[in-house]
């Protein structure tokens, strides 16, 4: 902007319809410039002079010419007269951007020799979650493959301490890990999510955040008998003795999978052992082509 009382040169041309003298307050102003080319000149009260030069992808800004075709900045507003690049909002999150990078998911697969996903384990308390979890992650460590295990009580002794057992934190604590786990899942590891997860929206929102195929939904079918006499942690009991509010199978529901990718079954009178259960799972991976780049 240019300051109250700056004189046009002769050669330069009106187009606002304001007088040439100190009462100008605001207006902008076209500019015949002695090369053939042309400039607008925003006027008013302050200092700032900004141009937009003709024929060009290029602005002056106090006299410092910007170029827009230059990719080495990434222009955020500032005091030095950038030009503000298109900033987000993301829930509570405002004025963010998304910062590409050149080594991408297909090279980091690549360099594994394997295929991101995420395995999503549920089931009822003491169905065998964790022991299955373990066991897929030593079959694939096995056959060279990277894995890591986001166990629910594991993820809850630091990121979700914060969270209780209601229903409004096991929602975030799913929608915490479910993230976690697209990380892993676009970093080119095999993840394996083994918590209760107890409600159908929240793990068919965590499904939403994955490429189509890349969640794999495993679901322990273990009745609910079965598991509380198992009873590995003695949380059943203290459910029963009213000890423990809001336990899933006892006071809260538990919603079994509709539609999801695997089930592992408890066989009336005995069981697969957990490296067979394991093997399923590594066999769906090796049909599915994610066992290799």
């Amino acid at each position: 902007m240019t300051a109250v009382g700056w004189k046009p040169p002769p050669w330069l041309v009106w187009s606002t319809g304001f007088e040439s003298s100190s009462s100008l307050k605001l207006g902008f102003v076209f500019s015949r410039l002695r090369n053939g080319g042309s400039a607008i000149t925003l006027k008013s009260r302050g200092s700032l002079r900004i141009k937009a030069l003709d024929g060009s992808r290029r602005v002056a800004v106090n006299g410092k010419v910007e170029d827009l075709n230059d990719k080495s900045t990434n222009r955020h507003a500032s005091n030095s007269g950038k030009i503000p690049t298109r900033l987000s909002t993301v829930g509570n999150s405002r004025n963010i951007k998304w910062h590409e990078c050149s080594v991408g998911k297909v090279d980091r697969q690549n360099l594994l020799n394997q295929k991101g996903c995420v395995i999503w384990i549920t089931g009822l308390s003491g169905s065998g979650k964790s022991t299955v979890a373990c066991a897929l992650s030593q079959s694939l460590y096995q056959r060279g493959k990277l894995s890591y295990i986001l166990d629910g009580d594991n993820v809850r002794h630091g990121l979700n301490r914060d969270l209780t057992f209601k229903a409004e934190d096991r929602a975030e604590n799913i929608r915490r890990i479910g993230e976690v786990a697209k990380l892993f899942a676009e970093s080119g590891v095999i993840c394996i999510a083994s918590l209760i997860s107890p409600y159908r929206r929240d793990r068919d929102m965590c499904r939403a955040l994955l490429p189509d195929g890349d969640f794999i939904e495993v679901f322990m079918d273990v009745p609910l008998h079965v598991c509380e006499a198992r009873d590995p942690k003695g949380l059943y009991k203290l459910a029963r003795a009213g000890k423990i509010k809001g336990f899933t199978g006892i006071d809260d529901p538990y919603e079994p999978p509709l539609n999801c990718e695997i089930v592992l079954q408890h066989k009336r009178g005995y069981g697969a052992c957990p490296s067979e259960m394991a093997e399923v799972v590594v066999s769906y991976l090796e049909g599915k082509g994610y066992l290799q780049a």
